[in-house]
């Protein structure tokens, strides 16, 4: 039983790390934009913020293995609606942040112009999905 609960401690670690970085970049970004740097996200992949995008990759990659690992030494069967949901949040918040990070890396060129509202809806959505995936997890009905 003890690989469950450092399984489970492991997987709450890489969860914080993720939602960690993801307000570090935000707060950063917010805190430019009031001080008047209007280009402060075209610096968002520059070191050391490349580090913390990294380590939001590492750990979107790592959560689901270490998810159904945890699904299945509970022995939860992988068929109930929370369990479904949360993948298929999961899923599409990965996606959008996938594509947040190319579309931040595209702004590191002069030439690239795109629209930031856009970029500002895929963060906010990659958040609100992963937010509602904690919530799942956290009020599971089994």
């Amino acid at each position: 039983m003890e690989h469950f609960a450092t399984l489970k401690i492991l997987h709450m670690v890489m969860t914080a790390l993720l939602f960690i970085s993801g307000l570090a970049l935000a707060v950063w970004i917010v805190r430019g934009r009031r001080a008047g740097d209007l280009t402060v996200q075209n610096r968002a992949m520059q070191r050391p913020w490349v580090f913390v995008w990294l380590l939001m990759g590492v750990c979107l990659l790592a959560l689901p293995i270490s998810g159904w690992w945890l699904v299945h030494y509970a022995g939860w069967p992988l068929g109930q609606a929370w369990i479904l949901g949360s993948a298929m949040l999961y899923t599409l918040g990965a996606l959008s942040w996938a594509w947040l990070a190319v579309r931040v890396n595209r702004l590191r060129r002069p030439v690239v112009v795109g629209n930031p509202r856009f970029t500002l809806g895929l963060a906010i959505f990659s958040a609100v999905c992963f937010v509602a995936i904690a919530g799942l997890m956290g009020a599971k009905p089994v």
